[in-house]
């Protein structure tokens, strides 16, 4: 918007002189006019007290965050990529360590048993895991400097693709990756 007013502005200046639109000696029926928004983000800002030293500005509120069950788990809902990246996380590393130890391929561990652990782990990670979201609380109120929320994300996304690429690894090998 800035650059727009600029140009505007100087174009105008411009034209007449190099015979570009009206003549020089014609006076402007409208003067320029430049517009600036604020930024729609910032906080809202008090009056300053008579003692103050400056405006304040006033704490944001904390947006209300919708317990539905279609609102969690909609598409772009906080569960299903949260709850998707922490069983990746947890099968990628059970995979790799019962692979190392074992010297079974990830199919191979599915084949022998594994399914009915999938499916335990999937449930109760699931639960743990909505039951946060179905109390109120939001996705980053329990994100640390360290271990924040978007880290999680981040891991769980790499923990999904190391889990496909070890399968993909061991489907074109035709064994077990170690």
């Amino acid at each position: 918007m800035a650059c727009s007013a600029i140009l505007s502005s100087y174009v105008a200046g411009i034209a007449p002189r190099v015979g570009l639109g009206r003549p020089a000696l014609v006076p402007r029926k409208h003067a320029l006019r430049v517009r600036c928004a604020g930024d729609q983000d910032s906080a809202p800002t008090t009056p300053p007290s008579p003692t103050s030293t400056g405006p304040t500005t006033a704490p944001k509120p904390q947006p209300k965050v919708s317990t539905k069950f279609s609102d969690v788990l909609a598409f772009s809902g906080p569960a299903p990529e949260r709850i998707n990246g922490r069983l990746a996380m947890v099968g990628f590393v059970s995979a790799v360590a019962v692979e190392v130890a074992k010297g079974d391929g990830i199919f191979a561990q599915l084949s022998n048993g594994g399914v009915p652990w999938f499916l335990f782990t999937a449930a109760l990670l699931s639960v743990a895991s909505l039951v946060p979201l179905f109390r109120g609380e939001s996705v980053q109120s329990r994100s640390g400097a360290v271990m924040s929320a978007d880290a999680e994300l981040w891991n769980g996304r790499f923990a999904m693709l190391g889990l496909v690429a070890l399968a993909f690894t061991e489907y074109v090998k035709g064994g077990p990756l170690v």
